[in-house]
């Protein structure tokens, strides 16, 4: 009688244990996976801390730490996906110091605490040459204007007059000086002008649209000027980054690290 009773005991040890193995099977989060903290995305399962009970399928219980076992299985995480970035835009000012944008767009929203978008609009200084009635812009003599080479990508392969390209050049300088203002801004068309620094030997490339047909030259190069002349620079996307340069020798293509390599606007 008492061996009965303990293969009976035994019995209910193994259906128990059976039983919650099969839960385990099932899963708790399955179809039930939730956007944000809902308090009705809940069953009756294991919880990720080994405690039977309710748990949750939505989102807000990663922070709350009272998802479902199987929560990361059935609710795997979505990164955020977005496309290609657009064509830049024109400059809001023609022949003037400008900026330019592109933007891209979200194709897929982030879910289950997947990564978020990243942003969505990017900016970078330019400068038009022609007018908005089409006439070509009166390159005035001044400060060299200059932008980072990452942004100089995708310019015209012809000038503004539709003729070949002239292969352009490259300038080297040592910067002698720089105001404040280049490293206080934190947009994101603002993070290459950190890299200007006192002391360092940059490169500018001079390039169609900017250069000049009739002279080959691009404005403010130092091309008519004494090699120990000091010449001013401007960044072009923040008017308050700006100081001087001497120049050290002309060549045909810029030999710079990338972050110290820049564009005549």
């Amino acid at each position: 009688m008492m061996g009965s009773s303990l293969e009976f005991a035994c019995l209910l040890l193994l259906v128990s244990s059976l039983g919650k193995n099969h839960f385990l099977v099932l899963g708790g989060c399955s179809g039930k996976c939730c956007r944000g903290r809902d308090l009705s995305c809940t069953t009756t399962d294991w919880r990720m801390d080994r405690v039977y009970g309710t748990c949750y399928c939505d989102e807000g219980c990663v922070r709350t730490k009272d998802c479902c076992f199987d929560y990361f299985t059935q609710c795997p995480a979505q990164d955020c996906a977005v496309s290609s970035w657009s064509f830049w835009s024109g400059c809001a000012k023609p022949c003037r110091p400008s900026v330019r944008v592109r933007v891209r767009h979200v194709e897929q929203l982030p879910g289950n605490s997947g990564e978020p978008c990243p942003s969505l609009e990017e900016r970078s200084g330019c400068r038009e040459y022609r007018n908005h009635q089409g006439k070509p812009c009166g390159l005035n003599s001044g400060p060299a204007l200059i932008t980072s080479m990452e942004f100089s990508k995708g310019r015209p392969k012809h000038d503004n007059y539709g003729n070949p390209l002239n292969p352009g050049f490259c300038v080297e300088f040592t910067l002698e000086s720089r105001t404040p203002h280049c490293t206080v801004q934190n947009r994101p068309h603002t993070h290459w002008m950190r890299y200007i620094t006192e002391g360092f030997r940059v490169c500018v490339a001079c390039e169609p649209p900017a250069m000049r047909n009739n002279s080959g030259s691009c404005q403010g190069d130092g091309q008519e000027s004494d090699k120990e002349a000091v010449l001013h620079w401007l960044a072009v996307g923040n008017h308050q980054c700006s100081g001087t340069w001497r120049k050290i020798q002309r060549t045909k293509q810029c030999n710079c690290p990338p972050q110290h390599s820049f564009v005549f606007i």
